[in-house]
């Protein structure tokens, strides 16, 4: 009898972002305990990057503050890259953001990205609270400039002012971006972060207007793409597609109720009683997810990664079953050959 040949590697690297997705009856702070553990677990498997998300005032998240959960992680680890996918610059005040992350880099030096999007709260009653408005994503690409001018001599507006303990740290700095956001990264010389929400011929021209409108930066002398996408692998295709639906279904929730729960045993939800627009919002969550055996998700990620000509891709998979979520992370490391990754039993 023949043996099947094994899935050809993923031929570039793989990172992780998590969101510390809270489960339904259980308390926030196990989600980011969850978080830290996970990291761990991605840095044995041999991931380059492990990223934590910013979103404020959702009941489904407990990942508020990227910095400090960043900085949580990087204590307990020891080799990979850590860093925030991402820091919401019109949250914050770029002064605060470089000293936050300079704290970071200073502690922890070689191992920090700064991954920076232009994202405000999820409800007007968030953005009330947090002190911004939608309109607050118009100044994002004055907010880099003046970012970057904090890691120099210091910003141009605010003479005398000094961020020091970030002054001449040269922290790698990551836009996360639509196709809309694409030209903001490219003026800042940054790297780009791009998820195909709109499909992957908008993805792909969004990625060639960066390559072309990118100025070299102290940050990247040249552009690098970051492909970002929702992977989950199993040992059948219905086994991954059930991984993916507790996070669609709470999309979907959020999209026709306003509010982003806690996660749920995908078995409860698919005896859930949903009306067709509920039911439809979640068959939408689920589509442009790269899902399947390890034969087929290695297949889709060769065509994402050639349809993109992608540096590396960034995986995030939210799921309430834990261990059948780190099942599908080292499936897919055994996929990108990475070193950690042990050999199929």
């Amino acid at each position: 009898m023949t043996t099947a040949a094994p899935p050809t590697p993923v031929p570039v690297p793989l990172s992780v972002l998590d969101r510390s997705h809270t489960r339904q009856g259980r308390p926030p702070g196990e989600a980011l305990r969850d978080t830290v553990r996970f990291a761990q677990r991605a840095e044995e498997l041999g991931y380059r990057r492990f990223w934590v998300a910013e979103h404020h005032g959702v009941p489904g998240v407990a990942g508020v503050a990227p910095t400090v959960l960043a900085g949580a992680v990087a204590a307990a680890t020891r080799r990979i890259r850590v860093g925030t996918g991402g820091v919401m610059l019109p949250n914050h005040r770029p002064l605060v953001v470089a000293e936050q992350f300079g704290v970071l880099e200073s502690l922890f030096p070689g191992r920090i990205d700064m991954g920076l999007g232009r994202s405000v709260g999820f409800t007007d009653g968030i953005r009330r609270a947090l002190g911004t408005e939608k309109e607050a994503m118009d100044g994002f690409g004055a907010q880099l400039a003046e970012l970057a001018e904090w890691f120099t001599a210091g910003a141009r507006a605010y003479p005398q002012v000094h961020a020091h303990v970030a002054e001449g740290l040269r922290i790698p700095a990551f836009v996360l971006a639509n196709d809309a956001g694409a030209e903001a990264a490219a003026a800042a010389g940054a790297a780009l972060v791009i998820g195909g929400p709109k499909g992957r011929d908008g993805m792909r021209a969004a990625i060639a207007r960066y390559r072309a409108a990118f100025r070299p930066s102290p940050w990247w002398q040249e552009p690098y793409v970051v492909a970002a996408a929702n992977v989950a692998v199993a040992a059948t295709a219905d086994e991954a597609r059930r991984l993916l639906i507790p996070e669609a279904w709470a999309l979907a929730h959020s999209r026709t109720h306003g509010v982003f729960p806690p996660l749920r045993p995908a078995e409860e939800i698919e005896a859930l009683p949903m009306t067709d627009r509920e039911r439809a919002a979640c068959e939408a969550g689920l589509r442009g997810h790269i899902h399947g055996t390890e034969e087929q998700v290695a297949a889709e990620l060769a065509t994402l990664v050639a349809d993109t000509g992608a540096d590396e891709v960034l995986v995030t998979t939210g799921s309430y079953d834990r261990a059948a979520l780190l099942d599908s992370y080292e499936r897919l490391a055994r996929l990108g050959g990475l070193t950690g990754a042990a050999a199929p039993a």
